[in-house]
């Protein structure tokens, strides 16, 4: 068994975790992540006093199923990407999805998490990671820059500051050259205000900063930027599959003006810019 410490918005990391692995031990999972559920039981943790409940697990599935959707097609259209995973925490999304050799995969989070990663999970070709706060300004150098590329940021957003997040932004797509996509997702103002709700973050002590409405507005904060696609969580495909009562309160949310964009998924593209480096 590994021990694990962790505190604050790190610690939420556990919570998607185990939301996967519950997914992946229910009846009829949604994402059927198999090596969640593997890695939860080599952890050293309690993972019972974050109360995750069916509805939190399929909900948290739901979500990385959208992203990897997303990110899975991107790959196809382009088999020499780059993808950049920020903020991985212990997502396995590197090995749900399985890339190509050909595709060059970062994941980056901070250094004690990403030492917890190479203890849990095997290496793969074409697989690189970076231990730093994705706001630190040195570590995006060494991320080749010339190749279209995927950038996904799940569970991150709305940890940092407006003005961290949008020059995060800034710096991604000044390095990425040759153009991509960005995937994320983000709470409304109004879901900033009711953080309290969320049973990961109340757990772990964690603080909520950055609400965003639409992607629309980093479309007008940033004109390489383009909205591609927005999903609401309460309409998210695959809803379906919730649990019948958790599908019941979904379908009578998503008619609430306000409530029904607490929570969303977004998918842009930036446009390539200038001669790309070799």
């Amino acid at each position: 068994m590994i021990k694990v410490q962790l505190t604050g918005a790190e610690e939420t990391l556990l919570a998607t975790l185990y939301g996967r692995a519950l997914d992946a031990r229910s009846e009829h999972p949604i994402l059927g992540d198999t090596l969640a559920d593997d890695t939860v039981r080599r952890i050293d943790y309690d993972f019972s006093q974050l109360h995750l409940t069916p509805g939190d697990a399929a909900g948290v599935a739901l979500r990385a199923h959208q992203l990897d959707s997303w990110t899975q097609q991107f790959i196809t259209d382009n088999p020499n990407a780059v993808v950049l995973h920020l903020g991985c925490g212990l997502d396995t999304r590197v090995h749900r999805l399985a890339p190509p050799p050909t595709v060059e995969w970062w994941d980056v989070d901070q250094a004690d998490v990403i030492d917890l990663r190479t203890r849990l999970y095997p290496a793969r070709p074409g697989y690189h990671t970076v231990g730093a706060s994705v706001t630190d300004e040195t570590w995006l150098a060494d991320v080749p820059s010339g190749r279209p590329t995927m950038v996904v940021a799940e569970g991150l957003l709305m940890y940092l500051t407006e003005q961290d997040g949008k020059h995060l932004i800034t710096r991604l797509l000044d390095h990425f050259r040759a153009g991509g996509r960005l995937a994320f997702d983000a709470y409304s103002p109004l879901g900033i205000r009711l953080q309290g709700l969320n049973r990961a973050v109340r757990a772990s002590g964690a603080t909520l900063h950055w609400g965003i409405t639409s992607a629309a507005e980093l479309a007008d904060f940033d004109p390489r930027l383009r909205v591609l696609d927005e999903v609401k969580a309460f309409d998210i495909p695959g809803r379906d599959q919730l649990p019948a009562p958790y599908r019941a309160a979904t379908t009578a949310l998503a008619h609430v003006p306000g409530v029904n964009r607490m929570a969303q998924l977004h998918l842009l593209a930036f446009t390539p810019h200038g001669p790309a480096p070799a």
